[in-house]
């Protein structure tokens, strides 16, 4: 019958298990605990829950949208052009379009809240720029008007006489002249504000 090696001869005293290789306890080294198959070792408690991301990465810092300058430039720019088209659209019909002045707030307020962002400033300037459009555009129209009856260039009425286009738009200005410019404005700061989310 084979004895079992007495202690310190490379075995166990008999009766107790025999440690795994790697594991032996002892040499300075802490003895780590094993993990049941197939579950993760706990973490240390964190007060800042962090979400799980694919691939085992952290959330990305919240990236800042839109350039408030640069947006207002642009509405600014836009403005100019949907006051040309504006005026053009009434002096080839003589007739102020409603439909033509929510236009020129929903593009101005859309191109504003692309490039400008959901600050609310953006918004409220697309109004104001797109109040400044539609006034323009109907002196436009008035210009166009006048020199189509007067047989004369519009550059020379609408540069030459402004002031007598002025008087011109207010004799002729009801209320809903001042309707458009309502839904003008409401038009650029809603389209702003949903271009911007």
């Amino acid at each position: 019958m084979t004895q079992p090696p007495p202690p310190g001869q490379g075995g166990q005293p008999y009766g107790q298990p025999q440690q795994p290789y790697g594991q032996q306890p002892g040499y300075g080294y802490p003895q780590q605990p094993q993990q049941p198959y197939g579950q993760q070792p706990q973490q240390p408690y964190s007060p800042f829950p962090q979400q799980p991301q694919p691939g085992g990465f952290p959330p990305p810092p919240p990236v800042a949208r839109g350039n408030v300058g640069l947006g207002v430039v642009v509405a600014f720019v836009a403005a100019l052009v949907a006051a040309g088209v504006y005026g053009g659209i009434i002096g080839a019909t003589e007739h102020e379009i409603g439909w033509a002045a929510v236009g020129v707030g929903f593009v101005v307020g859309l191109v504003a809240g692309k490039v400008g962002g959901p600050n609310p400033a953006v918004g409220a300037l697309a109004a104001v720029f797109s109040l400044g459009a539609v006034y323009l555009g109907q002196l436009v129209g008035a210009s166009i008007v006048i020199a189509d009856k007067l047989n004369l260039d519009f550059s020379e009425v609408f540069f030459d006489h402004f002031d007598f286009v002025q008087e011109a738009w207010k004799h002729d200005a009801d209320a809903m002249t001042y309707v458009f410019f309502a839904i003008a404005a409401i038009a650029a700061f809603g389209s702003a504000k949903r271009a911007s989310q």
